[in-house]
């Protein structure tokens, strides 16, 4: 597994991003987004996987796909944030640090979408910030690599200590 390796799973009707409802999502395309997310992860030593999908299984499948290699996964589920249990049950099974991304502020639309599943199975969200929300998904893992980075440098080094006192 890539220590840095991100899969950004885009949902349904974000490939239509820049064409449909731009006083909602914006006038950036998803092929925009991206292009911008790839200088965020360049500065912070991320590589970065693309993947986009109207089809719930999927958006499923590719979570699965992500266990062993990938470190994290920044996810707009988009609709499926509010009905699928079934992604939800995936993120949480791909047991991974995952950012979930709303372009617009999900709390100041419809009371449907006001309530997100797959938040419970991430460990954070960011909403309402526009296509902003991609970039601050990325800072967001990387401190969290570096926080499992020294939490492992940690428990090796009091290992190791360990094993030299025993061996005394």
């Amino acid at each position: 597994m890539n220590k840095n390796r991100v899969l950004v799973i885009q949902g349904p009707n974000l490939n239509m991003l820049g064409v449909r409802e731009q006083n909602i999502y914006g006038a950036m395309s998803l092929d925009q987004i991206h292009e911008a997310m790839k200088s965020t992860a360049g500065e912070n030593n991320i590589e970065l996987e693309f993947f986009q999908s109207n089809l719930e299984g999927e958006l499923i499948d590719k979570i699965q796909e992500s266990i062993g290699t990938c470190a994290g996964i920044v996810i707009n589920p988009a609709a499926y944030s509010h009905t699928s249990i079934a992604i939800t049950d995936a993120l949480r099974a791909a047991n991974l640090p995952i950012v979930e991304v709303h372009i617009s502020n999900i709390y100041k639309r419809e009371e449907y979408r006001q309530k997100s599943l797959t938040a419970q199975a991430s460990t954070g969200v960011i909403t309402g910030f526009g296509p902003l929300g991609y970039h601050l998904a990325l800072i967001s893992l990387a401190q969290i690599f570096t926080q499992i980075e020294a939490t492992n440098t940690a428990k090796n080094e009091a290992k190791e200590k360990a094993q030299k006192e025993t061996a005394k």
